[in-house]
């Protein structure tokens, strides 16, 4: 299955029936196939934001753990103070 990019909702057709409209079938199907789409691109919204609450709160325990470490002697060699 391709993937579902707005240009292509924006450009789908859909055949007209004499005397009737659009064809049902058609219709449903891209709505179902529509529908799909956004299913899939809810579910990875949701991992991302899990994934993105579970950093920060891994940056913040990590940021608490090393509040109190100083470094107050710099190496020989070293180019960078701290």
């Amino acid at each position: 299955m391709r993937r579902l990019l707005p240009q292509h909702v924006r450009a789908a057709t859909f055949d007209v029936r004499r005397w009737r409209g659009l064809d049902p079938t058609q219709v449903y199907g891209y709505l179902a196939l529509v529908a799909d789409e956004l299913e899939r691109l809810s579910r990875d919204l949701a991992t991302a934001h899990t994934e993105g609450e579970r950093i920060r709160q891994a940056l913040r325990q990590w940021q608490s753990r090393h509040t109190d470490c100083r470094h107050t002697s710099t190496a020989p060699n070293s180019r960078w103070s701290r």
